[in-house]
């Protein structure tokens, strides 16, 4: 591994008698891993589940080291969202975080989705998560994730921070920050990380980051907590982007961090750093205590639908389900199960809010993907069950129609997991998987 010079120069400085281990580190392969989505199962059916066996993780109770290989995303319970690939100290910032069920979360810079997955899991289902990109692009995958996640409680927003934290004024719990940066604690992961580095990115880095924490600081309500991370080693991205925001943001205290993952930061500040030998990639979190007032200023939503079409899609959810779906609401011919408790966002780039349950075809409503993905097998009045290695399952997940006992919207599980449905009759499922989701060969 080629390093760029004034990186290995920084580093000496940084490290110092830990350098060479550093070095050593990078030679070694890339650390994988995956975070358990108790949304969707528990540990014991997730190792039931998985072809390799999977050890804990210092940086999360959900997260584990495991030798998946490139091929993990074709594995069914990938496809039915048990888990979420991901290096494991990736899943620090969110411990830090320390999300509490009922709680209003921002994840302000989310895509393509870990930590607002990690953030969902640990709300169970209480309260709201908004997940924000900037980039629209990037915005689909965040979306996509939440939908195979089984995430309930949601709101997907393709939004500038200073758009969406004054549109949002002191009314989130807690608030993260995943700022973009110069990517350094990537280095043996992507070659294009290295590729990319210049000091002057890093000082462009540094720079965004900072504006970023002074859009986040209006999100957070008086006595919230905003954390802060980073994938990057550079001092000038991670204290000295803290203490730059602390020294403008005097309304803000530094908190200690509930977790021993890592070491302290450099400064003498709570904040941790994680370098390679530390288990991990590389990663900075830092976490604060709004203690100033901040007073909210948004109002709540009131366009949800009471007409026909909300008793259509009554009608669709008890056929489905059984029982009352909720709040619903009528986005671009889309029905959507909608969280409790939104806020007011007029003018506001919202792509989701809460579930897909159907899309308007003609006079009828046709059940969507997503709706079976935040619903557990007990919810569904018709299911099929498949072990990971079932031939019918595999047969499913590429799209072909399969024998099925049942009549009507059918949930197909993976060891009691819902993983997508289809629609029965005359003893053979049509398959209703999307196309974009399937598996190929």
């Amino acid at each position: 591994m080629h390093l760029p010079e004034k990186f290995c120069e920084n580093m000496k400085e940084l490290l110092g008698a830990e350098w060479q281990a550093f070095l050593a580190c990078l030679e070694e392969p890339p650390l994988r891993g995956l975070r358990l989505n108790p949304l969707k199962c528990d540990e014991k059916t997730l190792r039931e589940s998985l072809p390799f066996a999977i050890t804990p993780s210092p940086f999360s109770p959900l997260s584990f080291y495991g030798e998946a290989g490139e091929r993990v995303g074709a594995l069914p319970a990938h496809h039915a969202g048990m888990f979420y690939s991901q290096e494991p100290s990736a899943s620090s910032a969110v411990t830090a975080l320390d999300p509490q069920p009922g709680e209003r979360i921002l994840d302000l810079c989310a895509a393509p989705g870990g930590k607002s997955t990690q953030i969902a899991a640990l709300l169970e289902g209480w309260g709201m998560l908004w997940s924000n990109e900037v980039v629209r692009g990037r915005a689909d995958a965040l979306l996509s994730n939440l939908e195979r996640m089984g995430v309930p409680n949601a709101v997907v927003s393709c939004e500038t921070p200073p758009r969406l934290c004054g549109a949002l004024q002191g009314w989130f719990d807690r608030v993260l920050v995943d700022a973009p940066c110069s990517g350094e604690g990537m280095f043996r992961r992507d070659e294009g990380a290295i590729a990319a580095w210049s000091p002057e990115h890093v000082e462009a880095c540094a720079q965004r980051q900072r504006l970023i924490l002074d859009s986040a600081s209006l999100a957070v309500r008086e006595g919230g907590v905003l954390v802060y991370s980073t994938c990057t080693f550079s001092r000038a991205e991670n204290e000295d982007t803290c203490a730059a925001f602390l020294q403008s943001h005097p309304e803000f205290v530094p908190e200690a961090i509930p977790a021993a993952f890592g070491r302290p930061a450099l400064d003498g500040s709570p904040a941790r750093r994680i370098f390679p030998m530390d288990g991990g990639e590389g990663h900075f979190v830092a976490r604060f205590r709004r203690v100033g007032e901040n007073r909210q200023k948004n109002t709540p939503f009131l366009g949800a639908d009471a007409g026909p079409a909300r008793r259509q899609a009554e009608a669709l959810y008890k056929e489905l389900f059984g029982g009352e779906p909720g709040p619903t609401g009528i986005f671009g011919g889309k029905v959507l199960l909608l969280p409790e408790g939104l806020p007011d966002f007029t003018g506001l780039h919202v792509l989701r809010a809460g579930v897909e349950l159907a899309q308007a075809k003609g006079k009828r409503l046709e059940p969507a993907h997503g709706v079976f993905m935040s619903r557990s097998k007990a919810d569904c009045l018709h299911t099929l069950d498949f072990p990971p290695d079932s031939p019918l399952l595999l047969a499913f997940l590429r799209g072909e129609e399969i024998d099925s006992p049942t009549a009507g919207y059918t949930a197909v599980c993976v060891n009691g997991v819902v993983t997508g449905f289809g629609k029965a009759s005359n003893g053979r499922l049509k398959n209703r998987y999307p196309k974009g989701l399937r598996l190929r060969g």
